[in-house]
């Protein structure tokens, strides 16, 4: 098959390209490389440098005519979605309707859209939350992701452009910006080994659930390939843990002690998110696979190496 990864110059999405290539797929990349960066493109996969907004996405789509595209191109900081929920509707809202009218045109049978989990579902009163819990967004970035999937599930019945929304909990793994505000693990791995002091915002009992990047890109691909699964679907484990046990269990995998301290809350961010897996399982085939411990050490050795560099 023929996929067009918007943001596949991504952290995540790079993951998806490649394993997209490794289950026998051509694959095109579009990514304006504002966050994403070029050696992270698999060389098997063909890049296009273009912005999710602009008139050249449909040239390329039209150009290209791709059979199926996995959207996940963002601005995917809750934080900036607060500062300018402007600026996050741009490219969240319309940047996602952009590509979905060059899909309509192009022909394209299948939309794969990245949401997530956390911020759709802000504080929920189940843990782990089932897709069923009614949303209730608690930033900009939250609202926009909710928008977009509202406009994903009605092209099927408008326009035959048939479409999953995969709600992702917090991924972590190699490749991520250890230097950006979002990306935990990341950034703490980046301090650790440093020996650098690290900030915790609030009292560090806020939880989420943690899935490995590898385990993400691998249902991301299997809702690709099962073109009867519709709807919205989470990408978790279903595990909560805090700040402070998540940077407990870094330190104890790394061998040696963070120098960390507590810093105000951040506005627009839930108390507690995990994720019920269920229905991946069930529609998908998937389960995750790597656990905590295991994807820490994962990360943390990659994040060795690029220190090394």
């Amino acid at each position: 098959m023929k996929v067009l990864v918007t943001g596949g110059a991504g952290f995540i999405g790079s993951h998806v390209v490649d394993r997209l290539l490794a289950s026998g797929h051509e694959v095109l990349v579009v990514d304006n490389l504002s966050t994403g960066r070029r050696d992270f493109v698999n060389p098997g996969a063909k890049l296009h440098v273009a912005d999710i907004r602009s008139t050249k996405l449909g040239e390329i789509v039209e150009a290209e005519r791709p059979e199926a595209a996995i959207h996940m191109a963002a601005q995917a900081e809750v934080r900036r979605s607060v500062e300018d929920p402007a600026l996050d509707a741009e490219v969240n809202i319309q940047g996602t309707l952009n590509l979905l009218l060059c899909c309509r045109r192009a022909g394209v049978s299948r939309v794969v859209y990245v949401s997530s989990g956390g911020a759709v579902y802000g504080d929920t009163d189940r843990l782990p939350t089932p897709e069923e819990h009614p949303a209730r967004p608690a930033s900009p970035y939250g609202i926009g992701k909710l928008i977009a999937e509202h406009y994903l599930a009605c092209w099927g019945p408008l326009y035959g452009v048939g479409g999953i929304a995969l709600r992702y909990a917090n991924v972590y793994g190699p490749r991520q910006n250890p230097l950006g505000e979002a990306g935990v693990v990341a950034i703490f791995c980046h301090r650790i080994l440093r020996r650098e002091p690290l900030t915790i915002n609030g009292d560090g009992e806020q939880t989420r659930d943690y899935v490995y990047v590898e385990d993400v890109a691998q249902a991301t691909v299997l809702a690709l390939e099962r073109a009867d699964a519709r709807g919205a679907v989470n990408v978790g484990t279903g595990i909560e843990i805090s700040v402070n046990a998540l940077l407990a269990r870094l330190e104890a995998v790394a061998g040696m002690r963070a120098a960390a301290r507590h810093g105000p809350p951040k506005a627009g961010e839930q108390r507690r998110s995990a994720l019920d897996p269920s229905a991946a399982k069930r529609c998908l085939g998937w389960t995750p696979r790597v656990t905590l411990d295991k994807g820490l050490g994962k990360t943390l050795d990659y994040f060795k190496q690029e220190t090394q560099r």
